[in-house]
């Protein structure tokens, strides 16, 4: 089947799907990462905040958030489905999310906090590490920062 790439703010996203992107993203993050955390953290419902999803015969395989923090672009919750890593999902979803933003406004750099062991894959995108790495809920984090 094809995996369809959607983005939208959380107020237009259809309750089932919503459910599911929310529960893939606890499912990874709070539960198979052991890291007990406010996931649901306010931040989803900000103006200009989207939520992007990777959608297969109804399943939800991966999402990240976009937040728009009016001088830069903040990407984060990005998570794919133990089944469906590998397939390029998160790749197709940071695409689609930084194609959206530089539609928005190019002027602006992107953010965001990654887990250390995924620096290089976020490189692949133009991210750098642009400071000291940092622990989070035990995982060991680095910032990174696309310019525009």
């Amino acid at each position: 089947m094809t995996v369809g790439i959607q983005l939208s703010p959380l107020a237009e996203i259809p309750a089932t799907t919503l459910y599911r992107i929310l529960w893939l993203r606890v499912s990874v993050f709070v539960v198979e990462q052991g890291a007990a955390y406010p996931e649901l953290d306010g931040r989803d419902i900000e103006p200009g905040a989207m939520l992007a999803w990777a959608e297969e015969d109804g399943e939800v395989l991966g999402t990240l958030r976009l937040l728009d923090e009016a001088r830069r672009w903040r990407i984060g919750r990005v998570v794919t489905s133990t089944a469906a890593r590998g397939r390029g999902v998160g790749a197709d979803l940071m695409r689609r999310a930084i194609d959206h933003a530089l539609a928005q406004d190019a002027s602006r750099p992107f953010v965001l906090d990654a887990q250390e062991h995924l620096a290089e894959w976020y490189g692949r995108f133009g991210f750098v590490v642009s400071g000291p790495s940092f622990v989070e809920d035990r995982i060991p984090h680095v910032p990174m920062t696309r310019t525009p």
